[in-house]
């Protein structure tokens, strides 16, 4: 990761972020040689892969069978 200051940061901000898009190079934009914020490539995730927890859940029982009477709630009779 290269290091930039603020000022140098607002100064070349755009071509920062075609550095970023282009190369997927990562900076640290540091105040007064402290830290203080990372400009890194954007992470896309893949919203139709399960997460892997759901893959560990297992149900006994069959969700399609009808309820019985006594399993509703007796408000709801």
């Amino acid at each position: 990761m290269k290091m930039v200051n603020v000022h140098e940061a607002k100064t070349n901000f755009s071509s920062l972020l075609a550095t970023v898009e282009s190369s997927s190079e990562s900076f640290v934009i540091c105040r007064n040689g402290d830290p203080v914020a990372d400009l890194v490539p954007h992470k896309r995730v893949n919203r139709t892969k399960p997460h892997p927890i759901l893959g560990k859940i297992k149900i006994k029982s069959d969700p399609t069978e009808p309820a019985t009477e006594a399993e509703w709630p007796r408000r709801f009779r």
